[in-house]
């Protein structure tokens, strides 16, 4: 399957928010996702992302923004850092300063929000965010290989304080009176993926 990241995909992405398209951007994004130490955060999560925008650019209100908000949203990735969604839409300010600020200033406040520590969001940044936790609904076996992805970008993480780590993440999730946001979404995703993090805080009570 060829991935959705292509120049010719970021070029118009570009045009439609008035920044004239520049492949060693281009370059230095693509790089950026393939840094070291990535396992789920990869180009094949950004293709993923991209393919589900697809099936849903009708909610969105300005589909331009929220593709370069997916473009840069994992960019910068560490999984020691905790500020990986900031420096990432630092990068995305870098980037698109050609763009009106506002269009910028709205890119920046979609990306701080895939830290995914709120709730309660509305619009763009709903539909990006149901987007980027589309994972979570998948079928079984592939939401297995996220887990054990996420894990692996986070092996010097001790077990013990890994388990308990992720488990209040997983945990925090189910206590959401809706993962997702949008009823296309909602409907398609909601039910398979409570299932899915019931299942995976089972299986780390046992470890």
């Amino acid at each position: 399957m060829t991935l959705l990241v292509s120049f010719e995909r970021w070029s118009k992405a570009c045009v439609s928010v008035g920044v004239a398209p520049d492949e060693s951007d281009y370059r230095r994004i693509r790089r950026a996702w393939r840094s070291m130490g990535r396992h789920y955060h990869t180009l094949s999560h950004l293709d993923a992302c991209l393919r589900e925008f697809d099936a849903a650019q009708e909610l969105a209100l300005r589909p331009a923004e929220i593709e370069l908000a997916l473009w840069f949203h994992d960019a910068i990735y560490r999984s020691w850092r905790r500020d990986n969604e900031s420096q990432s839409a630092a990068l995305a300010v870098r980037t698109l300063r050609a763009a009106a600020a506002e269009i910028v200033e709205r890119i920046r406040q979609m990306i701080l929000a895939t830290a995914h520590l709120e709730t309660g969001f509305a619009g763009d940044t709903a539909l990006l965010l149901d987007i980027d936790l589309s994972i979570l609904g998948s079928p079984p076996e592939i939401y297995g290989q996220f887990e054990r992805a996420v894990r692996r970008e986070y092996w010097w993480v001790p077990r013990a304080r890994y388990v308990a780590a992720r488990g209040r993440i997983l945990g925090s999730l189910l206590e959401r009176p809706a993962i997702y946001q949008h009823d296309r979404f909602y409907e398609k995703y909601e039910k398979p993926a409570r299932a899915n993090i019931a299942a995976a805080l089972q299986q780390l009570a046992w470890k």
